[in-house]
């Protein structure tokens, strides 16, 4: 089911409908800075094996990336050296920062040195996570680079994806590509990808 949110004036209905999903295991499709991706909460384990079987990945050895609210839940589940918690704050939104995890996180992520981090700056996705509670595991879509839009029109998203979730949240035409990649756990940070975020 496709779910049209408004930024100005989101229903609270469907964001609660939203958010229980999210409660109670489910992956979704949601608007971010970078096109449509899936998300699940990252605090249930079931959640994120089932979004790492819709993706074909192993989370043991795939790195997976967590959205947050903001700096002080980031700060929660992430450990950020003072120079890392400055640069992150100062560039949200098309960036992916790689950081060490901290032991905050489920189990799933125990034996892993490094996560990625984002702050998203899309309305509804921030909406959503605020209004959740707990941080989103957020993976991208499997398209081709010749599809873009494939991850951009919910329309799309929908036709390509939507045998795969239950929601898929609609926040119209999303998204410019895939985000900047810097690896904050080495000094000087470095760009592993360039992407749409620009330093």
């Amino acid at each position: 089911m496709r779910i049209k949110l408004y930024a100005d004036n989101p229903n609270y209905r469907d964001v609660k409908l939203i958010v229980d999903a999210l409660r109670s295991g489910e992956v979704v499709i949601c608007p971010t800075s970078s096109g449509y991706t899936y998300v699940c909460d990252a605090l249930q384990t079931r959640a994120v094996e089932t979004l790492c079987k819709i993706k074909r990945i192993d989370p043991k050895k795939k790195a997976l990336s967590l959205l947050f609210k903001d700096m002080s839940q980031l700060s929660e589940y992430c450990k950020l050296s003072d120079d890392a918690f400055k640069f992150i704050r100062e560039h949200t939104g098309e960036f992916t920062f790689i950081l060490p995890p901290a032991s905050t996180l489920p189990k799933i992520f125990k034996h892993r040195k490094e996560v990625g981090a984002r702050l998203d700056e899309n309305p509804i996705c921030k909406l959503i996570v605020s209004e959740l509670g707990n941080p989103l595991i957020t993976s991208s879509l499997p398209i081709e680079d010749e599809d873009p839009e494939y991850a951009t029109d919910p329309e799309l998203v929908e036709e390509r994806f939507g045998w795969e979730v239950n929601l898929i949240l609609d926040n119209g035409i999303c998204g410019n590509g895939p985000t900047t990649i810097i690896d904050c756990t080495k000094e000087p940070f470095e760009i592993v990808r360039q992407g749409q975020g620009l330093i």
